[in-house]
């Protein structure tokens, strides 16, 4: 879960917190390089919190206005209506429900797209729940576990989203088999070089509960366009 939103969030407020004034937010005037570094890192802050906001679970739903009023009342020492020790505890409790919650809905969502996708012609599922399906079938040797392989790969959400790509990139990944995700590892030893297939790979084979970056979130499947291009020798690399 991504806990680092926690206090930064609290602290880019303060770019907000004119906000809560009549008549909104006034021109800032930078007068001196005081005021000049205040608003960069205002801009910095608010940036980064933004991105952190929009990745964890539940900071779509953030009141800003309300995280701007609290901001203010409290750097000006006024009354504010939750103390310091209410606030960790109830930020941390708020975000461990809607880590679960967004767990749980993307587990079922995941488990509704494989079992769908599991039915149509062309698609194999292994004993582990990972399913493929064949675009093109190499010739070429399959590689073990220990082996290093370059591929170009596309992957994206059930929905489509696209949060990784070496096709969009213009360049193929070099990696060892064993070491990434299950699904891959599993997938990979299945593919004889010069095959492209799509895989779809349950949550648990993913990332599990944790996730992964701002777009994959906890209990996601993912699907891949996978592309095995060679099985990488120790004078090729």
């Amino acid at each position: 879960m991504k806990n680092a939103i926690l206090f930064v969030a609290v602290v880019a407020m303060m770019i907000a917190a004119t906000s809560c004034q009549p008549g909104g937010a006034p021109d800032v005037k930078l007068e001196t390089r005081a005021d000049s570094a205040s608003y960069a890192i205002g801009v910095l802050v608010g940036a980064n919190n933004k991105k952190q906001l929009e990745g964890a679970p539940g900071g779509k739903t953030m009141n800003i206005e309300a995280m701007a009023q609290a901001f203010r009342s409290s750097s000006l020492g006024e009354e504010v209506k939750i103390s310091e020790e209410d606030a960790n505890a109830l930020i941390q409790k708020f975000f461990m429900e809607e880590n679960d919650r967004e767990a749980q809905e993307n587990l079922e969502a995941g488990n509704k797209f494989l079992e769908e996708n599991g039915k149509r012609e062309g698609v194999t599922t292994t004993e582990s729940g990972l399913q493929y399906e064949v675009l093109t079938e190499g010739t070429g040797e399959k590689p073990a576990a220990t082996d290093q392989v370059r591929v170009h790969y596309h992957g994206t959400l059930t929905d489509g989203t696209v949060f990784d790509s070496s096709v969009d990139r213009g360049e193929p990944t070099v990696f060892g088999v064993n070491r990434v995700i299950p699904g891959w590892t599993e997938a990979l030893q299945l593919m004889p070089v010069g095959s492209k297939w799509k895989v779809y790979i349950p949550a648990e084979l993913a990332y599990g509960e944790r996730g992964a970056g701002a777009n994959i979130g906890p209990n996601s499947a993912l699907v891949f366009e996978v592309e095995l291009l060679e099985i990488v020798k120790e004078d090729n690399k």
